[in-house]
C-alpha cells in the first residue's frame, strides 16, 4: 500500500467517521451530563472503537472469506454502502445504516451501555467504517503497509476522542454553519472514494466488460 492509497483511506475513515460532524449527535446523546461524565464517556467510546477497529483489520478479510465473499466482492458491496451514506451526507441528513434507524434512537435511553450502542456502533464503527476497513485491510499486503493502516486509523480515532473530549467547548464554537459545510465537503470526498471502490472492484469482477467501455 502507498502513499496514496494510504491518503484515500485517510479521505475516507475522516469522511465517514468525522468528528465534527459527530459533534452534534455526541452533544445531543448526552444532554444533561456533566463534562466529566461526557469526557469519560469520550474514553469508553473509543476503547470500543479500538477493539472493534484492531478486531476487523485482524480478521475482517478471514470473516467475509468464510462466507465465500471475496474482497473485490465485498469492495462492490461497501463502496454501495459508503455511497449511501455520502449522497446522504451531501443532503444534509443522517442516514439510517449510520447513525440509527428513528426507532432505535427512540429507545436509546434503554440501552444499559450509551458508549457502545449508538456511538462505537453504527455512528463510528457501522457498516461504512466495517467495509472501508476490510476493503482497505485487503489491500495491506505486507507488515509496513498494515502498520500505516493501523496509524491513520489510529490518527482518525486519537482526532475523533480529542473532539469529545473537549466536546462542551467545542459545541459553543462550531456554529451549525460551519457543521453543515463540514458534511457535505466530506460527503463530496467519501463519494468520490466510494465511486473508485466500486470501478476498481467491478474491474477486477468483470476485467472483460470493462475493457470493452
Amino acid at each position: 500500500m502507498d502513499r496514496v492509497e494510504l491518503v484515500k483511506a485517510f479521505g475516507a475513515f475522516f469522511a465517514i467517521m468525522n468528528p465534527f460532524v459527530n459533534l452534534p449527535f455526541f452533544l445531543a446523546l448526552t444532554t444533561g451530563f456533566t463534562v466529566a461524565q461526557q469526557r469519560w464517556l469520550a474514553l469508553r467510546v473509543i476503547l470500543y472503537c479500538v477493539v472493534m477497529c484492531g478486531t476487523i483489520l485482524l480478521a475482517g478479510r478471514q470473516i467475509i472469506g468464510f462466507f465465500g465473499i471475496t474482497v473485490d466482492q465485498f469492495r462492490v458491496a461497501g463502496g454501495l454502502v459508503l455511497a449511501h451514506i455520502a449522497w446522504s451526507m451531501l443532503n444534509g441528513a443522517p442516514a439510517a445504516s449510520h447513525h440509527g434507524s428513528a426507532d432505535e434512537g427512540d429507545r436509546k435511553d434503554e440501552l444499559s451501555d450509551l458508549a457502545f450502542y449508538p456511538m462505537a456502533f453504527p455512528m463510528l464503527v457501522g457498516p461504512g467504517t466495517i467495509a472501508t476497513l476490510i476493503i482497505y485491510g485487503g489491500n495491506a499486503h505486507d507488515a509496513a503497509a498494515f502498520i500505516g493502516l493501523a496509524a491513520v486509523v489510529a490518527l482518525i480515532l486519537a482526532m475523533v476522542f480529542l473532539v469529545m473530549y473537549f466536546a462542551a467547548d467545542l459545541g459553543k464554537t462550531m456554529s451549525a454553519t460551519a457543521r453543515a459545510t463540514t458534511m457535505r465537503l466530506m460527503g463530496m470526498i467519501l463519494l468520490a472514494i466510494a465511486v473508485d471502490m466500486i470501478i476498481v472492484g467491478l474491474a477486477a469482477l468483470l476485467p472483460g466488460l470493462v475493457a470493452t467501455t
